[in-house]
This record gives C-alpha cells, sequence and structure tokens, in this order.
C-alpha cells in the first residue's frame, strides 16, 4: 500500500514472537483492539531501537468475533472451521498502526472496520479453501480481501485500507504533517 502510494519505505522485520505475546494478551482479557495496539507498537520500537534516526511504522490487525480474537489458521481444516464460524456474521478487524523515533511510539492510530460475512455454503467453503490453497493460512479468518476472499463478503463498514491491514489515509496525514510527505 505505502509503494503503491508513493511512499519510500524499507521492510525491516521486527522478530517478535507474536504468538506468545498475543497468547499471553488473551491470558489477561485483553480486546482484540489492544493486541493489535501492542503488537503495532512493540515491532515499531523494536527497529527504532536498532535505527535511531529513522521513523519506523509498526503495524498490526486482529478478528475480533464476539470477545473472542482468532489467530491465523493452522490447518485447511481450521481454515475451514474459521470461515464456519464467520459465515453470515459481522467481524470487528481492529487495525493499529504505531510510529516510533530513537525507541519511543511517536504516534498511534487504530482504526475499527467491521466485515459482514455473506452466508456460505458448505461447498462453496471447500472451493474457495481449494483455490487458496496454503495462502488461505496466511491471514486470520483465511480471507484476502483484495483477492479472492471480496466473494466472502457483503458489506465493510469503515477504511478499505485498514481492512486491508493498515489505516494507509491516516498514516499519510501523518507523514505530511511531519513534512515528510508534502503537503
Amino acid at each position: 500500500m505505502l509503494n503503491a502510494a508513493g511512499v519510500p519505505f524499507e521492510v525491516v522485520p521486527a522478530y517478535v514472537d507474536e504468538a506468545a505475546i498475543k497468547e499471553s494478551l488473551k491470558a489477561e482479557g485483553a480486546s482484540a483492539a489492544h493486541i493489535a495496539e501492542v503488537l503495532a507498537e512493540l515491532k515499531a520500537i523494536r527497529i527504532s531501537e536498532r535505527f535511531p534516526d529513522a521513523l519506523v511504522l509498526g503495524a498490526d490487525q486482529t478478528l475480533a468475533v464476539g470477545k473472542e480474537t482468532l489467530d491465523k489458521p493452522a490447518s485447511m481444516a481450521d481454515a475451514a472451521r474459521q470461515l464456519e464460524r464467520l459465515s453470515g456474521g459481522r467481524h470487528a478487524l481492529p487495525t493499529a498502526a504505531v510510529m516510533a523515533e530513537r525507541g519511543s511510539p511517536v504516534w498511534r492510530e487504530i482504526a475499527r472496520p467491521v466485515v459482514t460475512f455473506r452466508p456460505l455454503s458448505d461447498a462453496f467453503i471447500a472451493s474457495y479453501l481449494a483455490r487458496m490453497g496454503d495462502a488461505a493460512l496466511q491471514t486470520v479468518g483465511a480471507c484476502e480481501v483484495e483477492g479472492l476472499g471480496a466473494q466472502l463478503i457483503s458489506r465493510i463498514d469503515g477504511d478499505f485500507y485498514s481492512v486491508l491491514g493498515l489505516p494507509l489515509l491516516q498514516v499519510l496525514e501523518f507523514l505530511r504533517a511531519r513534512e515528510i510527505l508534502l503537503r
């Protein structure tokens, strides 16, 4: 998204144990939005400590079904179970972005789009997962809305870019405010 928007950047992996952090936060009763925010902040801070002169963006997204936060499916059977669970319902996709400098956060945004899945038949789920293949295991809910996953969705309330995983418009506004991008 940043590349398509003309923003120069470099990807540097943060190497955080997301699964352990999520498990700990879930055990404490943290909301899906808080989990996304903590992970985004941790990623940004970790990299900004290594590159103190850089402005670092960390981002994360979770999927909330009621008070439960789902994780990426561990198997195709798990992906099918997630899709069955999401079928016909509304689900929040809290999406957090945090900018950090010199190891400290300097900006944050938490978007809260809501996605409504259409009712999905067992036959559709099986066909969809066969077409998606292992890519279904790379995203929570086995859904990449920018591709074949668009067929799962009947409605999006909120920012489309946030559904894709980054509150892009707010990030761009912050970069303009900091005069990194032209106004």
